[in-house]
């Protein structure tokens, strides 16, 4: 949505276009506000400062008082009696004009909500203290946003610092933020029916229309417009259990990465060169570390001129809406519909290993999967080593040696196929170049911050001993002479050197034994 809409074009001796034109008016003059719709703010990059020192420890979780969401000068139920006035007049306007687009519909409800908020507050001044232009003007966003957003869940989703909204039931809310502790937060919906409503409202209004949660699909993954990822289950679970991750930025690239402290000029220098050569890079890490961050930056590091498919469950890379990024062919799982046909299959499922065997199709230089967790994992090594190379993947694992065992389980769970442990680590090592290994360390509950850094880049180098695939670190801490560092710095040259060489890289950063870092992580406690 646009922060300032132009009003519709109106066909002459049309009735209904003349009720709607009136009713957009109507509001324009009881608010003031014209055609301007409240902006969203959009995501920026923030930066995350390292601690400069111990400092005082404050608790893991704080508690929001029992106030009015985002500072409302009223009770909450004001704006429900509110949302419910204008949503009976929205439905008798879009009945007399059942051609209305959303995006008339939510500018209807706009001005809808400009007059109804405007003549309450006028009877509400009679009766109380009047309102300020500011109260007013809160009131307004809470009952839009109630109608076209996410209700009192908005604040939250709008404040750039929100990592992950944690919902348990509609009066147990958890807002973990970036670089601060968790705070419980007040209820989003008087009950939990209001609670799933609430979610499926969102997903037919911002995310993937064909998703809703119901007894028949109880469990739900899908993404909202500002490109976060929501997770839900209900009906099989006491309350409703959500969760909603942000992604605070969608355009980093690797000196973005390099400011915040997740890797030093040298690691970016071998990163940038690593793509460049065309190498398979798995990044892999525990949840929310930051791999789809890291691998975002990457991709942004291939050549405009190539072209790439991307295949995610949900879009979180959005590569295919950057300028700055290669050319992108976006795929997209899809979930059924809830009904099953006879071999047990969802109806209208579309799996992101079926989307790969498409991709192969699509004269694509490059693969990336947003994150390898089921079958599709076969289809990806075989393209990774049959391919011209280049290809990405992110997976969660514990450790970099881990991500090959998390690889291996993953191949051999796999339907349909005869695969054995031998065969499966004889394709990672024909397939795999590096392991990035990006690692979380959440000190907010001591005082400190959250650090996210790349601690180990492992080069895998064919198969080795027994049939595994041979490994060397060749990033990775170091501690010596008094000297600990915990991010990954320079430890040994890898086997494609050359490569890397040829790909701009200069082989005398990897003779810094400390890399860039010009002092240790600085951490309330030691890493």
């Amino acid at each position: 949505m646009s922060d300032v809409m132009s009003p519709p074009p109106t066909g002459a001796g049309s009735s209904r276009a003349e009720r709607f034109k009136d009713a957009l008016l109507q509001g324009q003059a009881a608010s003031g506000a014209g055609w301007a719709i409240a902006p969203q703010p959009a995501p920026v990059p923030v930066a995350a400062p390292l601690v400069p020192g111990p400092v005082r420890p404050r608790a893991a979780v704080r508690s929001e008082p029992d106030a009015q969401v985002g500072g409302l000068a009223v009770p909450y139920a004001r704006v429900i009696e509110l949302r419910q006035r204008v949503a009976e007049q929205l439905a008798q306007a879009s009945a007399e004009s059942p051609g209305m687009g959303l995006a008339d519909r939510r500018q209807l409800g706009q001005s809808l909500v400009n007059r109804v908020v405007a003549e309450w507050a006028t009877a509400y001044a009679a009766t109380a203290a009047p309102l300020s232009a500011r109260d007013e003007q809160a009131i307004r966003q809470a009952v839009f946003a109630e109608l076209f957003q996410a209700g009192r869940l908005q604040p939250y989703l709008d404040d750039t610092e929100t990592e992950n909204v944690i919902i348990s039931g509609a009066d147990n809310v958890t807002v973990d933020y970036r670089d601060r502790p968790s705070q419980r937060v007040g209820r989003i919906a008087e009950s939990d029916a209001e609670l799933i409503e609430l979610i499926n409202q969102l997903v037919r209004t911002q995310g993937q229309g064909e998703r809703s949660l119901t007894p028949a699909s109880p469990l739900l993954n899908t993404r909202l417009a500002d490109g976060s990822r929501l997770a839900a289950t209900a009906f099989v679970t006491p309350v409703p259990e959500i969760v909603i991750r942000r992604h605070r930025t969608r355009s980093q690239g690797l000196e973005d990465l390099r400011a915040w402290g997740t890797i030093d000029s040298t690691l970016a220098a071998f990163l940038r060169a690593a793509v460049l050569a065309r190498k398979n890079i798995v990044v892999a890490g525990s949840q929310g570390v930051g791999k789809t961050s890291l691998m975002r930056a990457l991709a942004r590091e291939i050549p405009s001129s190539e072209r790439v498919v991307t295949l995610e469950g949900e879009y979180e890379l959005w590569l295919h809406t950057d300028p700055a990024g290669p050319t992108v062919v976006a795929m997209e799982a899809r979930e059924g519909n809830g009904e099953r046909g006879p071999d047990g299959r969802a109806a209208g499922e579309i799996s992101l290993d079926e989307l790969f065997v498409q991709s192969l199709r699509m004269s694509a230089r490059r693969v990336i999967v947003g994150e390898v967790r089921g079958k599709e994992v076969l289809p990806m090594l075989h393209a990774m080593g049959e391919g011209e190379g280049g290809s990405m993947c992110t997976l969660h694992a514990r450790s970099a040696e881990m991500a090959i065992e998390r690889l291996v389980m993953l191949a051999m769970q796999a339907e349909g196929t005869q695969m054995t442990d031998s065969l499966a680590y004889r394709l990672i090592a024909n397939a795999i170049d590096f392991i990035v290994y990006v690692r979380l360390v959440d000190e907010t509950a001591i005082g400190g911050s959250r650090h996210r850094f790349v601690s180990q880049v492992v080069e895998v180098t064919g198969v080795g001993e027994g049939g595994r695939p041979s490994r060397q670190h060749v990033f990775g801490p170091r501690e010596e002479a008094g000297r600990r560092e915990v991010r990954a710095v320079p430890l040994m040259a890898p086997q494609c050197l050359a490569d890397l060489e040829r790909a701009g890289f200069e082989r005398r950063l990897l003779q810094q034994p400390w890399g860039a870092w010009e002092r240790p992580l600085q951490v309330v406690m030691e890493a």
